[in-house]
């Protein structure tokens, strides 16, 4: 991404600054700013914001300090949270420099990804494995900003929730692939057995495998298990013609009274009713539709 050069600056600098209107909020997440910059940056801090920003950094390294701790190294790539009502103060290496993308957002729907793990503020700086992802995404804020237009703003509170997809694929421990643990338990979500049946497959303790799940989707392993089971139950009401107790022992459960409990309490409606709501109007599924 090319960025403008100041005159007799060690450092390039872009940025961009939003005002998101009461209705561009009420979207849950809004893009407050965006920015690249290259070289010896100055020292940022100590400051307290009121939202949050997640900085960047792509390549060199510098010193990070949050929460009024010491200082912590930081080593590209890497990722600096900067949240509400915390102090921070960081700066890259002096006789290096560094360089640094960053998006300053906030909404209601922070609470959200904090709960599911996508933002930390607890581990303030996160190792990242790389960032070409990321700069993928700051690099559709930027042209959205340089264009501008009516659509700006909704435009760049959508990329926000794309930002903070790439960055949790980019954290040092997670493959856009998934592990073998989380590879596997997907492949056997529908088997009828227990959590502690798949962590015995495994070759791991209970505590470790809610560990592994909890770290990749920022859910327990019965929610993350069961979002795959209710999302195939889902595919088998609208394409097949198999009844429920049919569809209930094809993703894991024998009771299929339980199963209509599950699938009432998370979908928000019976699977008869899922059914007919996604029949109407079609053609009924056929012999084919069932294999």
């Amino acid at each position: 991404m090319a960025t403008p050069s100041y005159s007799g600056s060690p450092y390039s600098s872009w940025m961009r600054y939003f005002s998101p209107t009461a209705n561009h909020r009420r979207l849950g997440l809004v893009c407050l700013g965006v920015g690249v910059q290259q070289g010896e940056l100055p020292v940022v801090g100590p400051r307290f914001l009121d939202h949050h920003v997640a900085v960047v950094v792509t390549r060199g390294r510098g010193w990070f300090s949050h929460g009024g701790r010491p200082p912590q190294p930081v080593t590209a790539p890497a990722l600096l949270w900067l949240v509400p009502g915390v102090e921070h103060h960081y700066g890259p290496d002096p006789r290096t420099g560094w360089d640094e993308c960053f998006v300053d957002f906030t909404g209601s729907s922070v609470e959200a990804y904090t709960d599911l793990g996508y933002v930390t503020p607890d581990r303030p700086l996160v190792p990242l494995s790389g960032t070409a992802g990321v700069q993928h995404v700051v690099d559709g804020i930027v042209r959205a900003a340089r264009r501008g237009g009516p659509l700006l703003e909704v435009e760049a509170a959508a990329a926000v929730h794309g930002l903070l997809v790439a960055l949790r694929y980019a954290r040092a421990e997670v493959s856009r692939h998934g592990d073998a643990v989380m590879d596997t338990l997907a492949r056997d979500a529908l088997l009828p057995i227990s959590v502690a049946e798949h962590a015995a497959r495994l070759g791991m303790p209970l505590p470790q495998l809610r560990w592994a799940v909890r770290r990749s989707t920022g859910e327990g392993v019965k929610e993350y298990l069961l979002g795959i089971r209710l999302s195939r139950a889902k595919e088998l009401l609208a394409r097949t013609d198999l009844p429920v107790a049919g569809v209930a022992r094809r993703v894991g459960y024998e009771d299929p009274a339980y199963f209509s409990r599950l699938f009432s309490r998370r979908v928000g409606m019976a699977p008869v009713r899922f059914r007919a709501q996604q029949s109407a109007g079609r053609t009924p599924p056929t012999a084919r539709s069932r294999r």
